[in-house]
């Protein structure tokens, strides 16, 4: 690491080459360039910049220019429906590739649906219906080609989570699911609302780091929770903790564990796992891991019906409602005392989605190279979540393991989920009441070999070696999920995320200079072991705009190393330092507070008789200099193109550029 260079230095390798080449330029006292005066401001085109920047910075309205009306219409109508776009040039050929993706994530999708329910707290039919009205409007609405939607593991936990707090699923079992479906409407809400109004840069205020403790804690609650289905358990903790749940395995070893039951999902388990290697190891075996739990559904579920396994304390699914999705809209509660928490419960599970989702469609665009409108996504999402709260579904998003199942079974487009919807939909119809001696034990396993995957333990190592921060967040993240509980974890994981973003603004990296030899290249000199620094002169760079949070700090910061360099130069006999030199290339903005830190520090630096000098400022800072005067204050004549420049008026005489 001691040769790599900071990311900042990146940024000046044109403007280093252009320095050396122009080092004899220097030292032929050639005249120096003046930085440039700033431009006459416009207030309302600055305005109308930041708000595109901000909202609009894709520029989702360029193909709509010039055009006229009635193709504005047909480009609208296309923006909001994109199947009305790649639906023009689908052919027989895409949809052969699309069918078999479809029925393969379908396979896979059936038996994790009724696991991912009971996760809920809802009953097996809920996450059927779940696939199959949220994965056809997406269809129509989504831009993601690869993305297959469903129930996922850590929102349903989270959900079921949340809601256990407000309502018990045994003893108001009505009033439970009522809140289920308010909190998907609401979650569709919260999700297109943050798409309609282009606030879509929100969900990156979660970091990746924090992501991925979130998920790896997760999938250990998950996992844990499982325990109830795979060792056969009937009186199980409500709490998700990992004390919790284990106090509760232990207490019931003696007398509540089912021998049958855990030979039939150990087996399984194994079973599935050895599925899941064979399809990480042999990619074109993509499909074995992906029909491997409907495969021991089947099994399971055949041998406990030719057994009577039941019997034996064996728990098994039951019954599942036959039929597809009946209407939900007068169940959802748009008063009363359970709208709040709907909303909140909503927002939470919403959030959480979309960041999964996103992430995921994301993930697949990179890998075939096409453009994901994040904010359409979540009107897509939002749409169809909201909708689903009519038609009996609980929040439905991008599911990874599926999607990369879609991703491999090589899908064309998103007609592998209305592919999925109808075999879903006919499986609703048709095959449910075959599901009825189903042992939740298959279920349980079905589940642990799904959330095997969300712990990317390669990621976490990663982020040890670059972040210790982030590791931190990471850390903070997965013990607080397994340890308090998924909302406590989610909330660690977003405070940390905060923590990190007001650590780096409050507290932005500053670094000496010094002169590389032969060269008028001034770089870190802790980088750069062989730069020397300049008599008499301390250069100091700062690495971040000047805001009112940091504009004290950075201020605080050049004069203690002015300090620290005084005391090295008396110790060592020699002169004091006569100049201070910013660089300010970095610095891509300041504000009031800053110009005020500059000031002072320039009034500091007047009472010790050393001249405050300032080098390359960008066109935000050179303006608001001149606009608050603070250049005049400073000296114009003190504020310069290059570090090299300043250097050599500090040193008009000697030859600091040819050594």
């Amino acid at each position: 690491m001691g040769r790599s260079v900071h990311s900042n230095d990146d940024e000046h390798g044109t403007k280093d080459i252009a320095s050396v080449n122009s080092s004899r330029r220097h030292a032929n006292s050639e005249p120096m360039h003046k930085v440039g005066a700033p431009s006459k401001g416009n207030l309302m085109k600055e305005i109308k910049t930041t708000l595109k920047e901000t909202f609009f910075s894709d520029d989702p309205l360029r193909p709509f220019k010039d055009q006229p009306r009635s193709r504005k219409f047909v480009l609208g109508l296309q923006a909001v429906f994109p199947i009305l776009e790649w639906g023009r040039s689908y052919n027989f050929s895409k949809f052969k590739g699309d069918l078999i993706a479809g029925l393969t994530i379908a396979s896979l999708c059936i038996p994790q649906d009724i696991g991912y329910a009971k996760l809920a707290g809802l009953k097996a039919e809920y996450g059927l219906y779940s696939s199959f009205v949220p994965p056809l409007i997406y269809a129509f609405m989504g831009s993601s080609r690869d993305i297959a939607i469903g129930p996922v593991a850590v929102v349903s936990l989270l959900l079921g989570t949340l809601l256990q707090a407000e309502l018990d699923s045994d003893d108001n079992p009505v009033e439970y699911l009522h809140l289920a479906f308010t909190a998907t409407f609401f979650a569709g809400i919260t999700q297109f609302t943050l798409g309609f109004l282009r606030l879509g840069f929100l969900i990156d205020f979660l970091s990746h780091a924090a992501i991925v403790g979130f998920m790896g804690g997760a999938a250990v609650t998950i996992a844990l929770q499982q325990l109830k289905g795979l060792l056969g358990i009937k009186n199980f903790t409500k709490n998700s903790d990992i004390i919790s749940v284990m106090k509760s395995v232990s207490a019931s070893a003696h007398h509540g564990w089912n021998w049958q039951t855990i030979v039939i999902g150990v087996s399984f388990l194994a079973f599935l796992l050895a599925a899941k290697f064979i399809g990480k190891k042999y990619k074109k075996l993509f499909w074995v891991p992906a029909i491997g739990p409907l495969i021991s559904v089947v099994v399971a579920t055949f041998f406990v019906y030719i057994t009577r396994a039941d019997k034996d304390g064996v728990q098994i699914v039951k019954h599942i409602r036959q039929g597809i999705n009946p209407p939900s809209l007068k169940h959802i509660y748009f008063s009363g005392k359970y709208l709040t928490t709907g909303i909140r419960i909503g927002a939470i599970a919403g959030m959480v989605a979309l960041t999964e989702a996103v992430a995921i469609g994301r993930t697949f665009a990179a890998m075939k190279d096409y453009q994901l409108d994040g904010n359409k996504e979540m009107v897509a999402l939002g749409t169809m979540n909201i909708v689903g709260s009519f038609t009996s579904c609980y929040v439905a998003t991008g599911s990874f393991s599926r999607s990369a199942v879609n991703y491999m079974a090589g899908c064309k487009t998103a007609v592998s989920n209305i592919v999925m919807s109808i075999v879903v939909m006919l499986t609703l119809l048709v095959i449910t009441p075959l599901f009825k001696y189903t042992p939740n034990a298959i279920l349980a396993s079905i589940i642990i070999s799904a959330v095997v995957g969300l712990m990317d333990y390669e990621a976490v190592i990663l982020i040890w070696k670059i972040d210790k921060f982030d590791f931190c967040a990471c850390m903070g993240a997965f013990f607080g999920v397994v340890f308090i509980g998924v909302e406590m974890g989610l909330l660690i994981a977003i405070s940390i995320s905060f923590a990190k973003i007001l650590l780096q603004v409050t507290r932005p990296r500053t670094a000496l200079l010094g002169k590389l030899p032969r060269t008028t290249v001034y770089r870190n000199v802790e980088q750069y072991p062989e730069a020397y620094k300049v008599p008499g002169v301390l250069i100091v760079r700062v690495d971040s705009a000047i805001y009112f949070s940091n504009s004290n700090y950075v201020k605080d910061r050049i004069l203690r190393w002015l300090t620290d360099e005084d005391e090295q130069l008396k110790a060592q006999g020699l002169p004091e330092i006569q100049h201070v030199i910013v660089e300010m290339s970095p610095v891509t903005d300041i504000d009031t507070s800053g110009i005020h830190a500059l000031e002072d520090l320039h009034k500091s630096l007047h009472k010790r008789n050393i001249q405050l000098n300032l080098a390359n400022p960008g066109t935000a800072v050179i303006d608001k200099l001149h606009t608050s005067k603070l250049d005049d204050v400073i000296g114009q004549d003190k504020i310069f193109l290059t570090v090299a420049d300043a250097v050599r008026s500090c040193h008009p005489k000697s030859t600091i550029d040819e050594a």
